[in-house]
């Protein structure tokens, strides 16, 4: 299948399922005015992501390397918010270098390792896009749940990659049952499954160790890339991937200890 086919049918599935999820679709309604921005700018954003993300993988990048570089995304953030004026604290510079650190063990210095230049930077471009993509969609959000907001995204996500792949003549249901079997995981396990278990767990552990325990997110994928696809995952992968954790756990207890030494409301 084609990336764009097969992304199609995962955010089309993932939709219909978390608005059986949430409630069915009263619990999914929104205002008319909102609806086409979180379809349109929400949608048109995630698949920009998602497009850019999984590209890198034609430039033959291991599923592992490719997860640990888009993990740098919240350093990102902290360079984007010290351009805005914003100052740069010491965790933030940390977190900073420890990303950067990571990717130069990972990828190595220019023109010195096999890894494909234009992989590594669509990998960064979506990394960075995701960063700015995290507070434009909170202004989409505005008052909407959740849960309503991620119908909307991924429902906007799956048409316009839908309308892609149809305007080249890819547009097909799986052709096997293989490919069925992966769209389903896709579009139910990985999509709507994991969106709600991940509320489900924010909701138990707050966003600071949420933030923390998802940085084993890139380890089970250099896990599964290993055992399913046969990818070797050799030791630059690994250390560099774990300065880059290393920096979201920096960054995530920081970020706590700051607003526990923020001044309550007086009386």
């Amino acid at each position: 299948m084609s990336l764009a086919a097969a992304l199609a049918w995962r955010y089309g599935i993932g939709a219909a399922l978390l608005v059986a999820l949430a409630g069915g679709p009263r619990a999914t309604a929104l205002p008319g005015s909102q609806v086409p921005r979180l379809l349109l700018l929400g949608g048109g954003g995630q698949v920009a992501i998602a497009v850019a993300s999984l590209s890198a993988l034609r430039y033959g990048l291991s599923a592992a390397m490719v997860t640990f570089l888009f993990y740098t995304y919240p350093a990102w953030v902290t360079v984007f918010a010290a351009l805005r004026g914003e100052r740069l604290t010491r965790a933030r510079a940390v977190a900073l270098a420890l990303s950067l650190a990571g990717i130069v063990v990972m990828v190595g210095a220019p023109g010195t390792s096999g890894v494909h230049p234009v992989g590594v930077a669509l990998e960064l471009t979506a990394a960075i896009l995701y960063a700015l993509y995290i507070p434009f969609l909170g202004r989409l959000q505005g008052g909407a749940s959740p849960s309503a907001a991620s119908v909307w995204v991924t429902a906007g996500a799956s048409a316009m990659l839908a309308a892609w792949a149809l305007s080249r003549g890819e547009l097909a249901p799986p052709p096997s049952a293989p490919a069925w079997t992966a769209v389903l995981v896709l579009g139910g396990f990985s999509t709507a499954v994991a969106f709600v278990l991940f509320l489900r767990g924010l909701a138990a552990l707050g966003p600071v160790r949420t933030a923390i325990v998802s940085t084993v997110e890139p380890f089970w994928s250099a896990l599964f890339g290993a055992l399913l696809l046969r990818q070797p995952v050799g030791p630059a992968t690994v250390a560099g991937g774990a300065l880059i954790a290393a920096a979201v756990v920096v960054l995530s207890t920081a970020g706590a200890r700051a607003r526990d030494a923020a001044p309550g409301p007086t009386a």
